[in-house]
């Protein structure tokens, strides 16, 4: 009985990754909504988990930056260049992990842009809102990021280039009680580690 649930459970995924990777290609020609909540409140990130650079850089808007000639946007953060590529942080609906519309191009571009620079590796940081019990959002946060990788995987690239990690509810990127502050805090950072 279990194999069988887990067959059909895998056919869903399946068809869910088929479905983004339909929606990917699609959609690369749209513009991204601008509905989505900004990153202005979101803590810093970089640097805070395992040791992975040789400390060269600097943080900024959360994302490490490194002194590298190739795939350096204007700012010196290591990365695509462009509008999307300033977007690092994928939004989530309330206890969820699928993509929503407005990010598909944003997670293209990075995808794009990694399936390009072999060399250059991502921490995505799974997150959630308050709710729940700290477990729970622990397994979502990763959930999310694992999402994440999943797309990117479908843009080429190759799973030694990202690393995944889950903080749950612990790095609010903004405090409170109210949709607005859960909207924002859930969320995966893309962080650049090179």
């Amino acid at each position: 009985m279990c194999g069988a649930r887990e067959r059909q459970l895998n056919r869903k995924f399946l068809m869910a990754l088929v479905s983004t990777a339909v929606l990917m290609v699609a959609c690369t020609g749209n513009k991204p909504k601008a509905d989505a909540p900004t990153d202005a409140g979101a803590t810093t990130s970089a640097g805070t988990g395992p040791a992975t650079s040789t400390g060269v850089g600097a943080q900024t808007s959360g994302v490490a930056t490194v002194n590298v000639d190739r795939g350096t946007t204007a700012g010196g953060a290591l990365g695509p260049a462009g509008a999307l590529a300033a977007q690092r942080v994928i939004y989530f609906d309330f206890d969820s992990s699928d993509i929503r519309n407005e990010f598909i191009d944003v997670i293209a571009a990075h995808g794009r842009f990694l399936a390009g620079n072999a060399t250059v590796r991502v921490r995505l940081e799974g997150h959630s809102d308050e709710r729940g019990s700290r477990e729970y959002n622990i397994g979502l946060g990763e959930r999310r990021a694992q999402t994440v990788k999943r797309a990117l995987a479908l843009q080429g690239v190759q799973d030694s280039q990202i690393a995944t990690v889950s903080y749950g509810e612990e790095r609010p990127a903004a405090i409170g009680s109210d949709e607005n502050a859960y909207s924002k805090n859930r969320r995966v950072e893309i962080v650049y580690i090179n």
